[in-house]
């Protein structure tokens, strides 16, 4: 069966935006940004957010950018054709190899568990991630943590949720003291 990951940056004191909305201090560098390219290949179908959504619709004209290095061009490869599934109220319309969800999160997850294919459902988006975990949809989280306290925001993990019991898998630091925790949720 199919693994439900949700993977972000997140801030030491555990946010993944800022007070003001902004992430600018999780810009990768090469070797981060080389760790997301592999980990996208492992990706079958990638849920969406509305906001994460409208902040990856950059990557649907990047390639056209002239100044994008390989790793970018790379990146937008691999993103661009990766199917999505976009969770919306406001949206009537999406771009790209993406969708509009026509049910509920469960029944999604349930559809796509059921379906034929390869490759992780991955969840992006704190909200959506909430909701997943609070029906006990995420069989992995994966944490790229940055050394910065943001002191509020959108935090990574729900808060008020319950109690989640967490096998460490796989831990990595980068040279930028970035830290890369990979937990599979213990059933």
């Amino acid at each position: 069966m199919r693994s439900v990951t949700y993977s972000m940056n997140v801030s030491l004191d555990g946010y993944i935006t800022g007070p003001d909305g902004g992430f600018d201090w999780t810009m990768p560098d090469k070797e981060v940004f080389r760790f997301w390219i592999d980990e996208i290949r492992e990706v079958g179908v990638h849920l969406l957010g509305r906001r994460l959504y409208e902040t990856m619709l950059y990557w649907e004209t990047a390639d056209q950018n002239s100044s994008l290095d390989d790793a970018e061009l790379e990146w937008a490869a691999l993103w661009n054709p990766l199917p999505k599934v976009v969770f919306s109220t406001t949206l009537s319309a999406v771009q790209g190899n993406a969708r509009l969800a026509c049910g509920g999160l469960a029944e999604e997850i349930e559809r796509l568990r059921a379906e034929p294919g390869e490759g992780d459902i991955a969840i992006g988006g704190a909200t959506l991630a909430a909701e997943a975990a609070a029906s006990g949809l995420i069989d992995e989280y994966r944490t790229m943590v940055y050394p910065v306290l943001i002191g509020g925001g959108t935090p990574f993990f729900p808060r008020n949720e319950r109690r989640v019991d967490l096998e460490l898998v796989e831990t990595r630091t980068f040279n930028s003291k970035v830290v890369y925790l990979r937990h599979r949720v213990a059933r």
